[in-house]
């Protein structure tokens, strides 16, 4: 990746070589860094930038408007007309998408569009690590170990379209995976603590967090033995975010509709009205929501479900 290629330059100079009827870029430039541990000792940390391009093309045809889509990473301003006209290509190759809808226009555009992404460092650290340190000793003390690995991550999207869509965002996100275990014991506890930019992992909060994990290996210590069945079952609120997000994945009105999910209906049409389950429960979706803020427009990479082709 040349230092020179601007992810909203590269955008507008791919939009520019298009020849098919519609053309969408998006322009990915991510930041990361990470710490790693294992036997309460560091084993690795590091920084990583990348960036990756995704070409959309669309062409109209007399049965509809077929599209395709070719990504791919580190791409500098010479390797652009390629990666374009390979889209192209497949997208003169392929049949009439389902899913085509002309393309959204007359919006204004994003006013930091030009500017450099946003990058993340190792100084959104600088307080985790000597928390991390001290958690580390204590552990030591207690006859546990701990494992896991703190993430953090910022990606800025550029997304141009030639019908003149120019949009952006910027996402960080990060990662705190801590797992405890007991060699004595031969046991093991986990929790995952997500969070935008550690300013909420403190050392008090990595301090609760490891307390917590050594209250649960202690529960280790007492088994008791219980006869196939059926039994109640209470889940961290980790696990429960985990099923959550399953659920989530595969909440697709299409998809219903096909018959392809639970959600589908005997006989065709979606469960839409029905009560799934005795207990209170609401899952919605926000882009707005404190502490899960997300893009606010829709990055499509794919069509109709299909992952775009890579080089």
């Amino acid at each position: 990746m040349s230092g020179v290629d601007q992810a909203h330059e590269l955008v507008e100079r791919a939009l520019e070589l298009s020849r098919t009827d519609g053309c969408v870029v998006i322009a990915d430039e991510e930041s990361s860094v990470h710490l790693r541990w294992a036997g309460n000792a560091l084993t690795t940390n590091g920084v990583a930038r990348g960036r990756r391009l995704t070409v959309i093309a669309t062409v109209d045809g007399a049965r509809g408007t077929a599209c395709a889509v070719v990504s791919r990473a580190g791409v500098s301003r010479g390797e652009l007309e390629p990666l374009v006209r390979a889209a192209e290509a497949a997208a003169r190759a392929a049949g009439p998408a389902e899913d085509a809808r002309p393309l959204v226009a007359g919006l204004p555009e994003a006013p930091d569009f030009t500017a450099p992404p946003a990058r993340t460092t190792p100084a959104v650290l600088a307080r985790f690590a000597p928390a991390l340190g001290d958690a580390f000793a204590r552990a030591q003390a207690e006859d546990r170990q701990l494992y896991g690995f703190a993430l953090h991550r910022t990606v800025s999207s550029y997304l141009g379209t030639s019908s003149g869509l120019r949009l952006r965002h910027d996402q960080p996100s990060g990662l705190l995976v801590l797992n405890a275990k007991s060699p004595a014991a031969g046991a093991s506890a986990w929790h995952g603590h997500p969070t935008r930019d550690f300013t909420d992992v403190t050392p008090e909060r990595l301090a609760a967090l490891d307390a917590g994990l050594a209250r649960r290996l202690g529960w280790s210590r007492r088994t008791v033995e219980l006869p196939p069945g059926r039994y109640e079952t209470l889940l961290p609120p980790t696990a429960v975010a985990d099923l959550m997000v399953n659920q989530y994945w595969w909440s697709s009105a299409r998809d219903a509709a096909e018959g392809r999910t639970v959600f589908s209906a005997p006989g065709g049409g979606t469960r839409v009205g029905e009560r799934l389950a005795r207990l209170p429960l609401t899952l919605r979706s926000d882009p707005a929501e404190p502490g899960l803020e997300t893009a606010p427009f829709l990055l499509a990479y794919a069509s109709g479900g299909e992952p775009p082709r890579s080089g």
